[in-house]
C-alpha cells in the first residue's frame, strides 16, 4: 500500500501550493520557537541562579514569552510568503494582533513577578512588620495601577491596526465637544479613585494589614485594590471602602507609625479602697502576664463623681489583638480581687436617714406607716 503522492509535482505555482508551502514553514517555525524559547529559558535560569528577580521572572513569564516567541516567528513567516498564499492579509492581521496582545500579557506577566518576589523578599507575617507593610501596600497598589497603563497601551496598538481606526478616532474627535463633557463626568470616580491609589501608594495613610477604625468599625486592612478597600471587621465581616473615601474623610490608624498600643481598663470604686494595695495588685499581675510587653504599666486616679472614682489602669502590648486580650485578663482579674478583699470598695449607693428622738418616730421608720383602718 502507497500514497500516492504525484499531485504534489502536478502543481503549478499556484495558491495551493503557497498556501501548503507556508503551512509547512510556519509549522517548522513553531517548533524552533519553542526550541529556542526552552533553550533561552535554560540559559537565562543558569546565569541567574540566586538572583531572586530574574529567577521568579522566568517562572512567571514562562506561556507568556513562550506565546511571544511563536507568534513572532509566525510574523516572520508570514511576512516572506507569497502574495497568492490564501487568506494571507486576514492571517497577518490576525497575526499582529495576537502579538500585540501577547507582548502585552508578557508585559503585565513582568510587572508580576516584579512584585511577587518584592513581597517574598519582604514578608509581613512578623512581629515588626512595619517596613514590610509599607512595602507591601506600595508594590500592590502600584502594580495594579501598571497592569491598567499597559493594558490600555495594549488596546490602543491593536486599535491602530485595525482598518478604520482612523477614521473611529476623527469621529470620537469631531464629537469631543459633548462627548468630553459627558466622559469626563462619568468618569470622575474612576479617576478619582485611581489618583487616590496613587496617592495611598506614595503617602500611605495605610498600608495592609494596618488597623483602622472605619465609620466607628475596628478592622483590619486586607486588601487595597485599584479601587477600593477592604477591611477585615473583628467578627470577620468585610466592610468596602472606595479610595477616595480615605484622602477625603478622617479615620483612626492605629499602626500607622508602630504596632505597639496602649490599652485602658476603667474601673469604677468606692472611695474607701486603698489605692496603693490595688497599684501593687496591678503591677503584679501585669508582670504575671505574657501579652505585656514590660513598657507601661501604670495606675491613676482619673476622676470622681459624688459616688464614685474613676482609677484608669493603662497598660502596653505589642499589638492592637494582644492589647484587647491583655485589658480583659486584667480587668477580671482586678474586679475578682477586689471582689475577694475590699468587697466595701465595689461602688454602691449611699443612704443616710436623720431620725428623731422619738419613739414613735423612729417605729414608723421601722415598721413602716400606719396601715389605715376601715
Amino acid at each position: 500500500m502507497s500514497i500516492d503522492l504525484d499531485f504534489l509535482y502536478n502543481m503549478n505555482e499556484g495558491p495551493l501550493r503557497s498556501g501548503l508551502i507556508v503551512l509547512g514553514v510556519a509549522l517548522v517555525a513553531v517548533v524552533v520557537a519553542v526550541f529556542l524559547h526552552r533553550v533561552g529559558i535554560a540559559v537565562v535560569r543558569r546565569l541567574a541562579r540566586g538572583r531572586p528577580f530574574t529567577t521568579t521572572a522566568t517562572e512567571v513569564t514562562f506561556s507568556a514569552s513562550r506565546t511571544c516567541v511563536i507568534l513572532f516567528m509566525l510574523r516572520l513567516v508570514l511576512t516572506g510568503a507569497p502574495d497568492n498564499t490564501p487568506g494571507l492579509t486576514s492571517i497577518s492581521y490576525l497575526t499582529s494582533i495576537g502579538l500585540i496582545l501577547a507582548l502585552t500579557w508578557f508585559l503585565i506577566r513582568c510587572v508580576k513577578s516584579v512584585s511577587l518576589t518584592v513581597i517574598n523578599l519582604n514578608p509581613y507575617d512578623v512581629a515588626d512588620n512595619l517596613k514590610a507593610r509599607r512595602i507591601l501596600t506600595q508594590t500592590r497598589v502600584l502594580s495594579r495601577s501598571a497592569y491598567f497603563i499597559i493594558a490600555m497601551l495594549g488596546l490602543s496598538f491593536v486599535l491602530l491596526t485595525l482598518p478604520g481606526a482612523r477614521q473611529f478616532g476623527a469621529s470620537l474627535l469631531a464629537s469631543a465637544g459633548v462627548a468630553g463633557i459627558v466622559a469626563g463626568i462619568a468618569a470622575k470616580p474612576v479617576l478619582g479613585n485611581f489618583f487616590a491609589g496613587l496617592q495611598i501608594a506614595f503617602s500611605q495613610p495605610i498600608r495592609i494589614d494596618d488597623v483602622l477604625i472605619v465609620k466607628g468599625e475596628w478592622g483590619r486592612v486586607e486588601e487595597i485594590t485599584g479601587t477600593f478597600v477592604v477591611v477585615r471587621i473583628w467578627d470577620e465581616r468585610r466592610m468596602i471602602v472606595p479610595l477616595q473615601w480615605f484622602i477625603e474623610n478622617p479615620f483612626e490608624n492605629w499602626t500607622h507609625t508602630s504596632s505597639t498600643i496602649l490599652g485602658t481598663v476603667f474601673l469604677w470604686l468606692d472611695f474607701s479602697v486603698p489605692t496603693q494595695a490595688i497599684r501593687d495588685e496591678f503591677e503584679r499581675v501585669c508582670k504575671s502576664l505574657p501579652l505585656w510587653d514590660k513598657r507601661v504599666c501604670v495606675m491613676h486616679v482619673t476622676d470622681a463623681s459624688e459616688r464614685t472614682m474613676q482609677v484608669r489602669l493603662l497598660v502596653s502590648a505589642k499589638d492592637s489583638g494582644s492589647a484587647f486580650d491583655l485589658r480583659c485578663q486584667i480587668r477580671e482579674h482586678m474586679i475578682g480581687f477586689i471582689a475577694r478583699n475590699y468587697p466595701g470598695a465595689l461602688p454602691r449607693l449611699r443612704a443616710e436617714v436623720e431620725a428623731r428622738n422619738d419613739p414613735e418616730a423612729i417605729n414608723s421608720i421601722i415598721d413602716g406607716p400606719p396601715t389605715q383602718k376601715a
